[in-house]
């Protein structure tokens, strides 16, 4: 069975938005991004990550590996407003998500990721939807922005699976929900 898998760059303070213009990126980062995509073939995202990454990945050539990633996997919308998807290879989900999830997992192939979509991931996460959570906390405290655990109730139990140091002081974590690990 697959596995619904989540990759966010996030701050002390707990802040995702905007990543591109706070997250310490090198080839060390890199190469812990492409393991992540690497045991993945489909690629689930929410309306507004999908409207972000509809606008920047096409028009990255192949040469880059994760432009070539992005563009070629297949990707499932959450979206109950969207009508039409113009990217390459992408299908909207609508109605049970529960259930269109489920359907996903029973396929064959690798890991389902969700690359940022953070109100997704916080939806997946306290729906018992998500199987793993990947973390890589940037050494800096923004002080605002959305937080990924804003509008969380209800508390989520983790269990930590990996966790490695970057030399850039960031920290890669990975945690399951305990069903699912």
């Amino acid at each position: 069975m697959r596995k619904i898998t989540a990759g966010l760059a996030i701050t002390l303070d707990g802040v995702v938005e905007s990543p591109s213009s706070w997250m310490l990126f090198d080839d060390e980062m890199n190469a812990v991004i492409s393991e992540g995509i690497g045991r993945s073939d489909a690629i689930l995202l929410g309306r507004r990550t999908y409207l972000q990454f509809a606008r920047l990945w096409p028009s990255l050539g192949s040469d880059v590996p994760l432009a070539d990633f992005m563009n070629s996997t297949p990707k499932y919308i959450v979206s109950s407003t969207l009508g039409t998807l113009d990217w390459a290879n992408s299908s909207l989900v609508t109605g049970d998500l529960a259930a269109e999830l489920a359907r996903l997992r029973d396929q064959p192939g690798k890991n389902i990721q969700v690359p940022g979509s953070p109100t997704l991931v916080r939806s997946l996460l306290r729906d018992g939807l998500l199987d793993e959570l990947s973390l890589m906390i940037q050494p800096i405290v923004l002080g605002s922005g959305m937080r990924l655990f804003d509008e969380m109730t209800e508390q989520v139990s983790l269990k930590l699976v990996e966790s490695r140091t970057l030399s850039t002081g960031v920290l890669s974590v990975t945690y399951v929900l305990p069903a699912s690990g």
